[in-house]
């Protein structure tokens, strides 16, 4: 017997619905689902083999609401915050099959999400170079891409990513004019669902091609569209100061909070900014991931900013990615931040090494080539 959830004003329960108290009715759904209030009164079921979400909107329930939901499905489901709602969990919002837990209202628009088991289930893939690492104590397989590849979902479910953007070039002009490094491919890390195959391109680094050229570097992305592209941007390379053209500025890692260049702006995008460059005889050094690129000072570089150390993702000694490039100098060139390359006086400018996302080091003037970005790199790992 199923009791008559909601109770009315005057109605009469017999003896067996008041021992049946606690069993509540169950709604199956075989599609993402967005709950309403009845849902209260209810289990709410998920079964279908893809990826589903059920989602909770905001004013929909009242403090102290409880909400049960689970999913017998082979397909992951998520528990998805609606505009203006909170969901706060110690767990996974991501229900492999058989697993289930209940949300707590707070509020109108904050819950608590109790997983009772059955939390984020990780797939399987082939694809790139496979090995195998533990971190923290957790053995994993870690796919690395080194240029564009194909990623084949053997099993479906949650993959973790470490995506870096190609690094800029670095800036060089003609006469005695120092440019500044190139700033570093920004750095993106997160958990995604896979129920498909991937194409993973890897981001090229940008040029130093021409007199004040430049470019950024590439996108590395995981798939075509979004959310399977949540990979690193980038990145500006040095741009011209503002005052007058006479000096140079490090560029920003993915923007930072660089200088805007054309539609990327420092809010859009992570990293830091690029160093300021006092004359025509020093360079900026270009903005790494973790840290600001070093100002120019009178006849010397600034140094490349510092770096992203992957060692957390993929286990081992550290190792920093992500550098920015050192700027130009016209006695002194720009120190290499730890991973990075330095800035040169006179000559060519040295390229960020590929697969970093390193920033390229500038050069000082004399129509010298600068340093070209180091390309950008992939990782997935799933647990095993």
């Amino acid at each position: 017997m199923t009791t008559p959830f909601p109770f009315v004003a005057g109605q009469v329960l017999t003896a067996a619905q008041l021992n049946d108290i606690q069993n509540l009715p169950i709604s199956d759904k075989t599609a993402s689902y967005t709950l309403v209030v009845a849902d209260v009164y209810k289990r709410t079921i998920m079964n279908n083999a893809s990826a589903t979400t059920i989602t909770v909107n905001n004013s929909i329930f009242t403090v102290g609401d409880v909400i049960q939901v689970a999913n017998k499905g082979a397909g992951a489901c998520t528990i998805t915050a609606g505009a203006g709602v909170t969901i706060n969990t110690s767990g996974s919002l991501a229900l492999a099959q058989y697993g289930g837990g209940y949300l707590l209202a707070l509020s109108a628009s904050t819950f608590t999400f109790f997983n009772l088991g059955g939390g984020s289930v990780y797939g399987t893939a082939t694809g790139g170079s496979s090995s195998s690492i533990t971190v923290g104590g957790i053995n994993y397989t870690l796919l690395t891409f080194t240029s564009t590849g194909l990623l084949t979902v053997t099993k479906t479910g949650l993959f973790d990513f470490c995506a870096v953007g190609g690094g800029g070039g670095s800036m060089y002009i003609g006469s005695t004019y120092a440019g500044g490094g190139g700033g570093a491919g920004q750095v993106s890390m997160g958990q995604i669902y896979l129920d498909a195959d991937q194409t993973i391109t890897i981001g090229a680094g940008g040029s130093a091609f021409s007199l004040e050229l430049f470019t950024q570097g590439g996108n590395t992305t995981i798939g075509a569209t979004s959310p399977f592209n949540p990979a690193g941007i980038g990145n500006i390379s040095g741009t011209q100061n503002s005052n007058g053209g006479s000096a140079f500025i490090g560029g920003g890692s993915g923007g930072g909070n660089g200088k805007t260049m054309g539609s990327i702006t420092g809010s859009t995008l992570t990293g830091f900014k690029g160093g300021n460059s006092t004359t025509t005889t020093n360079g900026g050094g270009g903005g790494g991931q973790s840290g600001a690129g070093g100002n120019g000072a009178t006849t010397a570089g600034g140094t490349g900013g510092t770096g992203f150390d992957r060692s957390a993702f993929i286990s081992g000694a550290a190792s920093l990615i992500a550098v920015g490039g050192g700027g130009g100098g016209s006695v002194t060139a720009g120190a290499a931040a730890t991973g990075g390359v330095a800035g040169s006086t006179t000559g060519t400018g040295n390229n960020g090494a590929a697969n970093t996302g390193c920033g390229g080091g500038a050069v000082n003037g004399a129509y010298s080539s600068g340093g070209n970005g180091g390309s950008g790199i992939c990782y997935i790992r799933f647990k095993v």
